[in-house]
């Protein structure tokens, strides 16, 4: 069974430009999840979405080839895929000929596909269709206008509560302030989180709170989406709870994690301003 710390993360690497899907490190989510308390029936659905913008290969003819490719991976597959391996998978690419954008489509969704454990759906996106790419940002109430005191960076779910005695509403809450760490190297990850809900109203100091107190926390990102979502149903008990968080890039991805137990609609894969 792979472990974060025997990923290639932190690691020196020798960049591979021939095709190698061996490369690509997959990581069960189990081993995060039992932390959470999650076996069984997951109390979610979603996916992670992972949109990589350093995509390049050869044509037959030997000439580079770019495009964008993006990546939807179920929240019940097996597996996540540790970032860095999926950098160097990709650079696989870079001087490995293909006959087309096709060719490169059907190897990047069996080796995707593999490692995740569960079909993937892939999309790329070539240079004619670069102008069509919308910028956005999640819309809901903006938590970061409070002014808050802030004296712990670890999570804390204790932080968390809900107007139970009052009438339920239904709200969308943003923050651009969610910083956490990751997992093996410590290096900063940076991202815009947003969470819809229905139920008791949250208080919105407690979890501006909260979510900025993953900034000292080391988490895969796919990870810490989770906990928000548990803790949130756990300490605010809404009947329904969706978050999603959109990371800034690193080593030309970024990823997009989404956790539902209500029927949303997938939400839109805009990128944002710090993407």
């Amino acid at each position: 069974m792979n472990t974060a710390d025997q990923s290639p993360l932190g690691k020196s690497s020798a960049y591979q430009s021939q095709y190698a899907p061996e490369l690509l490190f997959p990581i069960p989510r189990q081993q995060k999840r039992d932390e959470l308390g999650l076996s069984g029936t997951l109390p979610f659905f979603g996916v992670d979405i992972w949109n990589a913008y350093e995509l390049s290969w050869l044509n037959m003819r030997g000439k580079p080839q770019v495009a964008i490719a993006t990546v939807t991976a179920p929240a019940d597959s097996p597996n996540i895929v540790e970032s860095k391996s999926f950098k160097l998978y990709l650079n696989s690419f870079n001087q490995t000929r293909l006959a087309g954008s096709e060719a490169l489509l059907a190897l990047l969704r069996e080796d995707l596909s593999n490692a995740f454990g569960a079909p993937v759906h892939v999309s790329i996106t070539s240079p004619d269709a670069f102008g069509s790419i919308r910028m956005g940002e999640p819309d809901g109430v903006l938590l970061d206008r409070l002014d808050v005191e802030i004296d712990q960076y670890l999570p804390s779910p204790q932080l968390l509560s809900a107007s139970h005695a009052e009438a339920p509403v239904e709200e969308t809450l943003v923050s651009h302030l969610l910083k956490s760490n990751c997992l093996v190297t410590g290096q900063p990850d940076w991202g815009t989180v947003q969470i819809r809900y229905a139920g008791p109203q949250i208080d919105q100091e407690g979890l501006l709170k909260y979510l900025i107190g993953f900034r000292e926390h080391n988490e895969f990102h796919e990870q810490c989406v989770e906990r928000i979502f548990m803790d949130v149903l756990r300490q605010c008990k809404p009947s329904q709870l969706a978050v999603y968080a959109r990371y800034t890039r690193r080593g030309g991805l970024d990823i997009n994690p989404w956790r539902a137990n209500f029927s949303t609609g997938r939400p839109p894969n805009l990128r944002t301003a710090r993407q």
